[in-house]
């Protein structure tokens, strides 16, 4: 992890106070001038840092900004996530994770985009993803799930996402279909999962949950058949949480892996 990885997680562990670059340092086990230069580079990269004399750093309220610190920050200290892995862009956080699991991946490995190019649902069909929204997939060790049983994972994703949006937003989504999450008749959200036997045994390997979520997007924006049919958590910037909030939120009741949570 680089300095400038361990001050924005400490700045995101403590957005209620400011922290003085001497316990920064103290903590990332660097000089004082080592913590300005990293507070210098988040701030190149958009991040919005106060400083006050005498009092430190804090990150100002309006900073949303998807990354793996301020993921960790949101989980309970004693979570274990595999590994979190955060793109500005991909083809699909789905085939990304594929490609980690069949490198052996561990259960609990997490991949986000900010955005997507070729974001995909169900029998190929495609899934816009712009900016704005919350696109993710997990890796799921088989063994540690209650269930193999693909209708039951699929419902268990969908409703462990529900229940985090609902705690955090306010919102309820209605799982329509198998796969998708939808409030008041329009779409926010599309599952898919995916999975990976040995040919010999036909054991299974792995599992993909690939989730996107409309989170703030604007969804005038999108192509019209699309735009007809969809809808956001919350309309542009006015999102009440971070979608950091949210993911590790959705992380969390994942790999608690049971169906009753």
């Amino acid at each position: 992890m680089t300095t400038s990885e361990k001050v924005l997680f400490i700045l995101e562990s403590n957005k209620d106070a400011y922290i003085s670059g001497e316990e920064m340092a103290g903590q990332c086990s660097v000089s004082r001038n080592a913590v300005w230069k990293a507070i210098k580079d988040l701030r190149e990269k958009g991040y919005v840092i106060e400083a006050v004399s005498n009092k430190g750093y804090k990150l100002t309220e309006n900073n949303d900004i998807i990354s793996a610190e301020g993921i960790k920050a949101c989980l309970p200290s004693d979570f274990e996530v595999a590994q979190i892995m955060v793109y500005e862009s991909l083809k699909s956080t789905s085939d990304r994770a594929k490609e980690l699991a069949m490198e052996g991946a561990s259960h609990g490995t997490v991949v986000v985009a900010k955005a997507q190019t070729g974001g995909r649902g169900r029998k190929d069909h495609s899934f816009f993803s712009p900016e704005g929204g919350l696109y993710m997939s997990i890796v799921l060790d088989p063994s540690k799930l209650f269930s193999t049983d693909s209708k039951a994972v699929t419902s268990f994703v969908g409703n462990a996402v529900i229940g985090a949006i609902k705690e955090l937003c306010g919102i309820e989504p209605y799982i329509d279909g198998i796969n998708d999450l939808y409030v008041d008749g329009k779409k926010i959200c599309g599952i898919l999962l995916e999975s990976g036997s040995e040919f010999d045994s036909n054991t299974l390997q792995w599992i993909v949950a690939g989730i996107g979520i409309n989170f703030d997007s604007d969804i005038d924006s999108f192509p019209e058949d699309v735009n007809e049919r969809a809808s956001s958590l919350f309309p542009t910037g006015k999102a009440t949480i971070t979608k950091n909030a949210l993911i590790a939120r959705v992380i969390e009741k994942i790999l608690d892996c049971h169906p009753d949570k």
